[in-house]
């Protein structure tokens, strides 16, 4: 019997500032920026699912994602557009194909929103 399971238990996103980006991802996500970093350098995003932990002992240059390895649901995607427009989050898309668009974190991390 194969004792990995098929599930993923969370994402790592280098950050170089493990405090800025604890408060810009939990702004975005609408969640109280006030949790514990561990160990100097880890935040977890508290999260429905897929965890996320912010990282800043792994961030370099060349760890910034250059493209996006998961995405963020949304029921409303030209809502959550504004959302960011609003945010004055950087996006890097337009909505695609009524489904989708990219954007960046402050340290240049590629990601995603999706319509579920």
């Amino acid at each position: 019997m194969n004792p990995i399971l098929n599930q993923i238990g969370t994402i790592f996103i280098p950050v170089s500032n493990v405090e800025e980006s604890r408060n810009w991802y939990c702004d975005l996500l609408g969640l109280p920026g006030d949790g514990e970093i561990l160990y100097g350098h880890l935040y977890i995003v508290p999260m429905n699912g897929t965890g996320i932990v912010l990282d800043s002992k792994i961030f370099a240059e060349e760890n910034v994602f250059k493209t996006p390895v998961f995405h963020l649901n949304t029921n409303d995607i030209e809502k959550s557009y504004e959302y960011m427009k609003s945010k004055n989050v950087e996006l890097v898309t337009e909505i695609q194909h009524n489904h989708w668009f990219n954007f960046k974190d402050p340290d240049g991390n590629l990601l995603m929103v999706c319509k579920c």
